[in-house]
């Protein structure tokens, strides 16, 4: 979100895959969506430059002295940065666990299962926080997370990127845990200044369909990912019955509330870690 908060983002569905138009600028052990990577899409965050004003680099100018130096420093950058209830928008509350715990780092299989592992070396800290719109009303609950990793490098940080990639690739179907799974997973990735990335030097999207044993259906299944400098951002929803991606007269989308949690973080990253004026 380059210093101010995305005001307004359509969604607009296009031969089934799902992608969003240009916005406007203005003001438990395994979290949710396997708390660190991939997901599925062709959906990604994008934010429009003003007309005749297309930037050609990210509008921001880091500072090496406030960068993290250690596991301590990237811990207290992540929990400055990691999108909690407000971020997301009416309705979201903690959930319990709220916070991931130190270390936790969740590994995708060779048969497309996620594990708990041990968090590489090149990782300073990751945190994850979940929440969720409790069921209500007819609807069920809805399950959303996000996550925060400081790498010790940028480049460390372009390898997870990579990664997150290449997951739905190998993995287009895989098992979150007992009882759920996500399936049909496609990804894309946009570095800055393709495909409507103004705000971010990378930034990728995947979308598929989350189905529990506890949920009636498909339900919608997506992750956002972003990466300034060393440190990465997500967001994910697992759809739940009575919500859909797009805002209707009486039903709040699951979309905006995504893309507004991961640009908050944007800004945050942005103004934790920019050169001060």
């Amino acid at each position: 979100m380059r210093r101010r908060l995305l005001h307004a983002c359509g969604a607009l569905a296009a031969g089934g895959a799902l992608l969003l138009a240009g916005c406007s600028s203005g003001a438990d052990g395994k979290p949710d969506g396997k708390g660190r990577t991939s997901a599925s899409a062709t959906g990604r965050p994008t934010t429009s430059p003003t007309a005749g004003a297309t930037p050609s680099t990210l509008d921001f100018t880091p500072d090496p002295k406030r960068a993290p130096k250690n596991a301590a420093e990237a811990r207290r950058l992540a929990l400055a940065i990691v999108a909690g209830p407000d971020a997301w928008g009416p309705g979201y509350v903690k959930r319990t666990p709220y916070l991931s715990q130190e270390g936790y780092w969740p590994v995708l299989g060779a048969d497309c299962t996620w594990d708990g592992g041990t968090q590489p070396g090149s990782v300073l800290s990751s945190v994850t926080a979940s929440m969720e719109i409790p069921a209500t009303g007819g609807k069920g609950a809805l399950r959303v997370s996000a996550t925060v990793t400081v790498h010790r490098t940028e480049d460390d940080a372009d390898w997870e990127m990579a990664g997150t990639l290449e997951e739905a690739l190998r993995c287009p179907d895989q098992e979150l845990r007992e009882g759920e799974h996500i399936t049909g997973l496609i990804s894309l990735g946009n570095p800055f200044g393709v495909g409507g990335n103004y705000t971010a030097s990378d930034s990728l999207g995947e979308r598929g369909f989350y189905v529990s044993s506890g949920v009636k259906g498909k339900q919608i299944y997506g992750w956002y990912q972003s990466r300034i400098g060393q440190v990465t951002v997500a967001t994910v929803v697992k759809g739940a019955p009575g919500y859909g991606e797009k805002d209707t007269p009486t039903t709040k989308g699951t979309i905006n509330a995504q893309v507004q949690a991961l640009v908050t973080m944007l800004e945050r990253l942005k103004a934790q870690l920019a050169v001060q004026s």
